[in-house]
């Protein structure tokens, strides 16, 4: 690949040249995150495509009707291709997973075409791409609206859970510029790099913790957990580890998941009486693309309302760790009530949990714009 420029793209853009566009955009995503193998996959795939390789699954995604941005297109095809090295059923792909030299565009071609019916279904649903890393975004934002004098006891509702994992953010510990959170003996440790002040010290509890998702991942199964680990990056070995450790601690006690799409849940949740002394707490990592325009509509609204009937002893708040796709990184911001609603940016992350900038400042925030 020649260019190294990122090309515009709007998220819900279809049709034209997005295909390319996001294909494009994606290896050097990959590249700007530590990810070169991943990369050369998504660059393999795109010069297949501006080519005349034949084939059902290239031609279907030449013909994308979707928002390839939106939809992750190129992390389909790539989740597709890492699972069949996983079960070591493609051992032609094996020097490029290990970072060595290889004819990627030979290689690559040749294995989707031969395996193009175990390839496919891969389409047809976008990535599950659970980040236990990203769960410091969330203690980061709790500890700031507990600083800011809401009940530092949070009643939290996740939407795109995908397995769950960021729903056993009790059992986890941390250590976020030098402040320590969560029990000792955490099944998971996080020590982020950190970037700016520490966050605020403050004791915070969880009254609950509950999620949904269209399509959730039983971490028990073990086919069900080989496929979210086919969607990790290969060069990001320490998510593997955590993938294992989030496994066990789910099979010792399943995270509170229900099979139901985001604005249902947002809904029936926020219809349910508060506790008093409690901060309810809408939250989602990386999923807000993934949420069709109507829902994210009807979610919208009912945070809204729900904002609208808040008070100082049942505060609502709205935390998300999403892509700013203008400037390429992921910023954490907030939404909170009563008092009308207030909107700030507490900073910027890594897509998986590696860094954190936290801001001496909050920003002001237009998310979502």
């Amino acid at each position: 690949m020649t260019e190294h420029r990122y090309r515009p793209q709007t998220l819900y853009a279809a049709g034209g040249s997005t295909v390319a566009d996001a294909f494009h955009n994606q290896a050097l995503y990959c590249r700007a995150n530590d990810a070169p193998i991943t990369a050369r996959i998504v660059e393999a795939v795109d010069e297949l495509l501006a080519g005349d390789a034949p084939g059902e699954l290239l031609n279907r995604v030449r013909a994308w009707t979707g928002a390839p941005l939106a939809d992750a297109l190129p992390l389909r095809v790539a989740g597709g291709l890492h699972a069949l090295h996983l079960r070591g059923e493609e051992p032609a792909l094996s020097a490029i997973y290990r970072g060595e030299d290889a004819d990627d565009l030979a290689v690559i071609g040749e294995v989707l075409a031969r395996r193009e019916a175990d390839l496919l279904p891969w389409l047809d649903g976008p990535p599950q791409t659970n980040e236990a890393g990203r769960s410091s975004n969330f203690i980061i934002a709790l500890l700031w609206l507990a600083e800011r004098g809401l009940p530092p006891r949070f009643e939290c509702l996740e939407i795109g859970s995908s397995a769950g994992i960021n729903l056993m953010i009790d059992r986890y510990r941390y250590d976020l510029g030098g402040v320590a959170i969560g029990p000792d003996a955490g099944v998971l440790a996080f020590e982020p790099e950190w970037r700016g002040p520490p966050p605020p010290d403050r004791p915070i509890a969880f009254e609950s913790l509950r999620g949904c998702d269209v399509a959730p991942v039983d971490l028990t199964d073990p086919a069900q957990a080989l496929r979210l680990k086919a969607y990790i990056w290969p060069e990001h070995r320490v998510r593997f580890a955590r993938m294992d450790a989030a496994i066990s601690a789910a099979t010792q006690r399943k995270p509170d998941i229900v099979r139901q799409n985001a604005a249902e849940f947002v809904e029936q949740a926020l219809a349910v009486p508060q506790a008093a002394g409690t901060t309810r707490v809408l939250m989602h990592s990386i999923v807000w693309q993934y949420v069709p325009a109507d829902q994210q509509a009807r979610v919208s609204a009912a945070m809204a309302a729900a904002g609208a009937r808040a008070t100082a002893e049942r505060p609502l708040a709205w935390i998300a760790l999403e892509a700013n796709r203008t400037v390429h990184h992921h910023e954490l911001t907030v939404r909170y009530w009563p008092g009308g609603e207030q909107r700030v940016q507490l900073g910027v992350a890594h897509a998986h949990g590696a860094w954190l900038e936290h801001f001496a400042e909050p920003l002001p925030s237009q998310w979502p714009n």
